[in-house]
């Protein structure tokens, strides 16, 4: 959505209208109409009561769990293993007691939550697109222990909207279960194309994030065209499954290809196709061989953000992409899998 006609004529009539700036910190005079209504947009495409913008989603997800598993006294919080950097460090400084459980092990999460007073609060942190695997969180049997033992939930859908669900609500809204939780966090840079980050849901929740959390206060606010456009584009994908339809095919497309080559990928459960190389130096080579041969970037991810040894290329087709540049890359990756000498499989690949 970032080069949508749409959306680009709203930021720009935002800055001939208010400027480049927001000229300060949402309660120091950085709030602008467009900020509320956009937040009351989030809010409704997520069937929560309130929304609130932060000027990222690392910072969303900082700022939120700082203060909801912080401020919430004696509390037990639970996480996927998988979880992003923003949400392991918003835990770490809330200073709450963790249990981290393995990635999307139900069964290792019920024992964990047994094993912890009935009484006490509990918080439950899980994402619906895990970003470096592309696979799903098993949302429902989730959801399901949280009901169980009274927990909170907070989902990161950064992965899922405006690209899955129905009106780009993302995957808990796929499966007809938002409702199941407590807190959506989401992103304004993926789907759709701008930048910010923002959480939905009840109000007292949100309220009290609003004004406790260090990360919305003591910052600059999101420039009003940046707003704007995040506000077009979520109106518009809220509209229009063109895109989602796009990419979901693309995807497909791409799952089928590299299968077909024997190509080792993680997941074929999302957009994210996380290209297996497990080896730091190849994997830099890979990458490099195909912007210097094929013109094609595309980013390797090594330690830390994998541990050593589950280097992989992370590919993301997208809805602008045609079928042929979808064919095009296959065969490329193909040509640059044989001069770098990597495996190949006829299953899909799973992290150890």
């Amino acid at each position: 959505m970032g080069q949508h006609p749409r959306v680009l004529a709203a930021m720009k009539d935002a800055i001939d209208r208010y400027g480049g700036g927001s000229g300060g910190s949402r309660n120091i005079a950085g709030t602008n109409p467009v900020h509320h209504v956009l937040e009351a947009e989030l809010a409704d495409l997520h069937g929560k009561e309130q929304g609130l913008l932060f000027g990222s989603g690392y910072s969303a997800n900082d700022g939120a769990l700082t203060v909801l598993a912080g401020g919430t006294e004696n509390c037990a919080v639970f996480s996927d293993e998988k979880n992003h950097a923003s949400i392991i460090d918003g835990l770490r400084h809330s200073g709450a007691e963790k249990h981290i459980f393995r990635h999307n092990d139900v069964t290792h999460l019920r024992e964990l939550i047994a094993a912890v007073d009935p009484a006490r609060p509990k918080l439950i942190v899980i994402e619906s697109v895990y970003s470096m695997s592309g696979d799903l969180a098993p949302l429902a049997e989730i959801a399901d222990i949280a009901h169980e033992h009274n927990a909170v939930t907070f989902l990161d859908e950064v992965h899922a909207v405006g690209m899955y669900g129905p009106q780009g609500a993302g995957i808990a809204a796929s499966l007809g279960i938002a409702d199941r939780f407590t807190v959506i966090m989401g992103t304004l840079a993926k789907g759709f194309g701008t930048s910010g980050g923002y959480i939905a849901g009840p109000a007292p929740i949100v309220d009290t994030i609003r004004n406790t959390s260090r990360p919305f206060i003591f910052t600059t606010s999101l420039p009003p065209a940046t707003a704007a456009g995040a506000l077009a584009a979520v109106r518009h994908l809220r509209a229009s499954d063109t895109e989602r339809h796009r990419l979901a095919h693309n995807a497909t497309l791409l799952h089928t290809l590299l299968t077909q080559r024997g190509i080792p990928f993680l997941s074929d459960q999302s957009h994210i196709v996380s290209v297996f190389v497990a080896d730091e130096e190849k994997c830099k080579r890979a990458s490099a061989l195909l912007l210097r041969e094929h013109g094609i970037y595309v980013q390797p991810i090594n330690a830390p953000s994998v541990r050593a040894g589950e280097e992989i290329l992370r590919v993301a087709p997208s809805a602008a992409h045609t079928t042929e540049a979808v064919h095009d890359f296959a065969a490329a990756l193909d040509d640059v899998w044989r001069a770098v000498g990597l495996s190949r499989t006829d299953a899909m690949t799973r992290w150890r």
